[in-house]
């Protein structure tokens, strides 16, 4: 899962993308409204935590200008605008949620995560590639009975390509689902994780369901034995 961090106190906004990054998220942050929206127009998100007293362009103002365009985006405020008013007032312009500072991490994480699953909510949380099985909210892979360990990153990589299932996707792209902006495309990082991603699939028994297209990409297939 990829989220989105606007908040302009640099010392809040790293620790709080520290522990997330920690748990498994792939996080971005910006510091002022502007940076905010920028990144929100060039990125896929599936959150954004959001501060309202941001420079530039205010925090409310930003979320105006992305309902406009998404009314099913996840955008949950984190504020220090903490009077029954101010709280009304952001969830009627549209917020899914909003906490007010000082804060507990494991509550900001707990609301996260009920954002994220009511996401899935008007769809099946549990999707499937002939034996290969991943539950997108318990964040679990299954080959049949047995569960096949991931790491974060590995997870994040197979999700993505579940998600876009018998479609070639880019080792660019898959970089940007999986980890910051500020991701090296030509480090061997990515490679490392997709090798053991692969590895760990062959060992469990779901062998070929990754394949790599020269000059496009991998692939998520079903071999037909397996359907």
């Amino acid at each position: 899962m990829k989220l989105l961090v606007v908040e302009d106190e640099e010392l809040l906004s790293k620790t709080v993308a520290k522990g997330l990054r920690l748990l498994g998220y792939s996080v971005d942050c910006a510091f002022d409204g502007e940076e905010a929206l920028y990144l929100y127009e060039v990125n896929q998100y599936d959150l954004m935590i959001l501060d309202l007293n941001l420079p530039k362009i205010d925090g409310l103002e930003v979320l105006r200008r992305i309902r406009s365009q998404d009314d099913t985006f996840r955008v949950l405020i984190l504020s220090a605008r903490n009077t029954l008013e101010d709280k009304v007032n952001g969830l009627d312009q549209g917020s899914n949620d909003y906490l007010t500072k000082p804060f507990e991490f494991q509550e900001l994480e707990a609301r996260i995560r009920g954002l994220l699953r009511r996401r899935f909510t008007t769809v099946n949380t549990i999707i499937n590639c002939g034996r290969l099985c991943m539950d997108t909210v318990a964040r679990q892979v299954w080959w049949g009975d047995a569960e096949v360990k991931l790491t974060r990153k590995e997870y994040s990589l197979l999700e993505y390509l579940f998600v876009h299932a018998g479609q070639a996707v880019g080792a660019e792209e898959l970089i940007e689902h999986a980890w910051d902006s500020g991701a090296d495309l030509f480090s061997n990082t990515f490679r490392f994780h997709m090798h053991s991603l692969r590895r760990k699939l062959d060992n469990a028994g779901a062998k070929e369901y990754i394949i790599t297209e020269r000059g496009k990409g991998y692939r998520l297939q079903c071999p037909k034995e397996d359907l």
